[in-house]
């Protein structure tokens, strides 16, 4: 598969987000690598997971509005979620310490997925509230685009198939447009994403 990088994100043929997660965790690993010291010192547990999220995580996030994720792509997430706990507690995989019991020792709950749903929301309801270009790329009014028909398997998850529960785009659309209703429905109350 051929992908490239273009400001910042990579780019593929087939329009995946799973390189560009994976280049982005593994950028993250680096940059935890480099601050080991500091997220593995006595410091507050408090202070330590705040500097995770902000130095490490941001690295992971950035661009995560505009990704559609499929369940892998969710599972190396929350794997790269777990294994930023592990090192910061240093819990060895031999250890045989579960998921679960990290989390417990940190106080944290799985809250990745959670913070890139609340980035997309934010992010889409800008887009919906104005009319530019990009509304009509997720729209779908573009003229000229390519239909592909005939493909085999499971149809392809769109951008805003986590946000639409059992309502459709009209709907979600006319939310859009009053910001107190839309941060009524999608605002900090939401719970995670399962």
């Amino acid at each position: 598969m051929n992908c490239f990088k273009y400001l910042g994100s990579m780019l593929t043929e087939d329009g995946r987000c799973t390189c560009e997660i994976k280049s982005r965790i593994a950028m993250a690993k680096a940059a935890f690598s480099k601050k080991k010291n500091i997220f593995t010192s006595k410091l507050d547990l408090n202070l330590r997971k705040k500097l995770m999220k902000c130095y490490v995580w941001s690295i992971v996030l950035y661009g995560a509005e505009t990704w559609t994720l499929r369940a892998t792509d969710q599972k190396h997430l929350e794997s790269f979620e777990t294994w930023c706990w592990r090192r910061m507690e240093k819990i060895s995989w031999t250890d045989h310490v579960r998921s679960e019991e990290v989390l417990l020792r940190v106080n944290e709950q799985r809250n990745i997925l959670h913070e890139i749903r609340k980035r997309k929301v934010n992010w889409i309801g800008h887009i919906l509230r104005r009319n530019c270009l990009l509304k009509q790329v997720i729209e779908g009014k573009i003229k000229g685009q390519i239909e592909v028909t005939g493909r085999r398997g499971k149809k392809r998850k769109k951008l805003l198939y986590d946000l639409k529960d059992s309502r459709g785009y009209c709907e979600l659309k006319e939310e859009a447009l009053d910001p107190t209703v839309w941060r009524n429905r999608f605002g900090r109350g939401f719970g995670p994403v399962v």
